[in-house]
């Protein structure tokens, strides 16, 4: 993405997201490839529609050395403001090689009826056998279409340079810091993205689309790794920001059919859109957690305000709700960036941020049906209230750009004995999630980093 110079806010705009970016990580390696596909045998136990149609294919072995080198190199770009220590591989090193797997499925759209060729990544040790605990991840928002966790495949091409704008870095410390020390990881690229996508449009927060996608890869990479004779333990959940939000319905749709999860972790947690939007467009404000001035909300807010807008009148039917919920001046601007996410905006006009985006007063008073319905809808997909049946943390941090603590915390006093929190003081949305991994002593509230959390629950 070219970044335009000559207007200030489009600039801020674009640097922000350039490195808030979340896309697939390519990293080279010598590895071993495998261009065969595995058809994955549907077993009697397991035979749900989407592990009866999975498969396997694009396999890679990704190495300790390289591992290590790629998050040693990375750690110091999401240590924003070096809140952590330094990266340290004798502390937090990985233990293995890992071998990573397309996964390829369907899934079912519950708002529309259809059914969707999807893709995720499944990541395993490199020399496992028997039984292995099972993490599913979800990652953060991707502000383009193409790079998911599963382009992670590609890691065989030695010569490419992993880019922090163009690559999904946290999903390369997820694999680091648990698939390299005993878990097998599985992703959902999500609908709308990846090699299957077809110019579709994705649905961005829109919860059934995104809980049925998440549950049909994890059943497809469980029935994967069946097929390479590895057998599926207590089943793990995690993700950031948006991930969050996705892990949050998730746990509690696993829950509500009955099926078990040892426990779930969340990073930088948004649970109630209603609040963000207040809270993005300058509505809502809350006092800083501590002494230093609060963050700016993110630039980057903008575009994803546009996805939000364009997801729900896509899959909710919501037809003219982009024409009627933004400001006249920017409904061009957003409806291309609806269209093919790419912001070459003219830099002769001013760049909206998140409070100017929206039509004045949309929050405050009637101003169109479909504004209304939106505004409803955002409402009744709240992950907010739940009462966890299994352990359930939430990493906040005390200067999240996007993410008052205010907000993130708001989950705890309603979740039930087994939810707790942990606050990162000092941490920006990036350190949160970083510091959730490699974080130790007051940089986490004494807590242990997610590894060794997930390792306490193994023993049930």
């Amino acid at each position: 993405m070219d970044k335009p110079t000559d207007t200030p806010m489009i600039a801020r705009a674009t640097d922000d997201v350039s490195g808030a970016m979340r896309r697939a990580f390519l990293g080279g390696l010598g590895g071993v490839v495998l261009a065969q596909r595995l058809a994955v045998p549907a077993l009697a136990a397991q035979a749900t529609p989407a592990a009866q149609r999975a498969s396997l294919d694009n396999a890679v072995t990704l190495g300790v050395a390289r591992l290590n080198q790629l998050v040693t190199e990375q750690y110091a770009v999401f240590n924003e403001g070096n809140v952590l220590r330094p990266f340290d591989v004798a502390t937090y090193g990985a233990a293995s090689d890992i071998r990573l797997q397309r996964i390829t499925t369907w899934t079912r759209v519950p708002e529309t009826g259809e059914s969707v060729k999807v893709s995720g990544l499944l990541a395993v040790p490199a020399a496992a056998t028997g039984r292995l605990p099972v993490v599913c991840w979800q990652h953060g928002t991707l502000l383009g279409f193409g790079p998911v966790p599963s382009n992670l495949t590609l890691v065989a091409a030695p010569d490419y340079v992993l880019r922090d704008a163009d690559d999904s870095i946290e999903t390369l410390f997820v694999l680091q810091r648990l698939a390299a020390n005993g878990y097998a990881v599985i992703a959902a690229d999500y609908i709308g993205k990846g090699p299957f996508r077809d110019g579709r449009s994705e649905p961005f927060l829109v919860k059934g689309a995104t809980t049925q996608c998440c549950i049909d890869i994890l059943d497809a990479g469980l029935a994967g790794m069946r097929g390479l004779g590895l057998e599926p333990g207590a089943l793990f959940l995690d993700g950031w920001s948006q991930g969050a939000f996705n892990t949050q319905w998730l746990a509690q749709e696993l829950q509500r059919t009955g099926r078990p999860v040892r426990a779930s972790a969340v990073q930088s947690p948004f649970n109630d859109l209603s609040e963000t939007v207040r809270f993005w467009t300058g509505l809502d404000t809350y006092a800083p957690p501590t002494a230093a001035p609060y963050p700016a909300r993110p630039a980057w807010g903008t575009l994803v305000l546009i996805i939000l807008l364009g997801s729900h009148e896509t899959y909710y039917g919501m037809d003219g709700l982009m024409e009627a919920a933004v400001r006249p001046e920017y409904q061009a601007m957003a409806a291309k960036y609806w269209r093919d996410y790419a912001l070459d905006v003219d830099r002769s006009k001013p760049f909206p941020t998140t409070e100017e985006l929206l039509v004045e007063g949309m929050q405050q008073r009637f101003t169109a049906e479909v504004n209304s319905r939106f505004l409803r809808q955002m409402a009744s997909n709240r992950a907010t209230y739940w009462d966890y049946a299994a352990p359930m943390r939430l990493y906040y941090g005390l200067a999240d750009e996007a993410i008052h603590p205010a907000l993130a915390q708001r989950p705890l006093p309603a979740g039930g004995a087994r939810i707790d929190g942990v606050a990162v003081p000092g941490a920006s949305h990036r350190v949160t999630f970083l510091a959730s991994l490699y974080g130790a002593g007051a940089e986490v509230a004494g807590q242990p980093d997610l590894l060794r959390w997930f390792n306490t629950h193994l023993a049930g």
